[in-house]
């Protein structure tokens, strides 16, 4: 895994400086943002980071199926205030990719949950991964981290890898009738903390 390419990037949530990391030919390679980086290797403080996988009906066109870009606008709006690292890894549809993920969308409504539907279609109920977001972590020297997440699998896999997750950070996003099940779910299969 190497920096391809860092840019400056302004947006509502303040400047950012943004990377795209890859191992080299990758048509979509893993994304980091990040600002105060700097400040915190320096202090020896705990980093805030939030390892998103990409969704791209709730990043990009804000579904109200799932809580994800809500969740994503969120860790942006704490590192505008704290600072801190996002890295967005290209992992779709808990890691199935887009188009198997709008199939299980068409399950969810036929009665499945998001689990379900996965392993309906031969998948597993979550295929992601974190190595790639713990070797990121690494190029940029990161060793103890506040992580904002909601999921105990990632935070646990992180732990593994050995990051020091110092805390752990929660995402509240808004329970909608569309992504009520969804929540639920996620609570009561993998005990996801809200």
């Amino acid at each position: 895994m190497k920096l391809l390419v860092t840019s400056r990037l302004p947006s509502p949530w303040g400047n950012y400086s943004i990377g795209a990391f890859g191992r080299g030919g990758e048509e979509f390679p893993h994304v980091v943002l990040h600002r105060g980086v700097e400040q915190a290797l320096e202090s020896e403080s705990p980093l805030a980071v939030r390892i998103h996988s990409e969704c791209m009906t709730g990043d990009v066109f804000a579904s109200h199926r799932c809580d994800c870009g809500e969740q994503l606008h969120n860790a942006l709006d704490h590192f505008k205030r704290h600072g801190g690292m996002l890295i967005y890894l290209r992992q779709e549809g808990r890691g199935i990719g887009l188009v198997e993920k709008l199939k299980a969308y068409n399950l969810q409504d036929e009665g499945l949950d998001t689990y379900e539907a996965n392993a309906a279609m031969g998948h597993g109920e979550d295929e992601r991964e974190y190595t790639d977001a713990v070797e990121i972590l690494s190029h940029y020297g990161v060793k103890a981290v506040r992580l904002l997440t909601n999921n105990p699998s990632k935070e646990q896999a992180v732990r593994n890898a050995g990051v020091n997750v110092v805390e752990r950070l929660t995402l509240r996003g808004t329970e909608t009738p569309d992504n009520a099940a969804y929540l639920r779910a996620k609570r009561e299969i993998t005990g996801h903390l809200f």
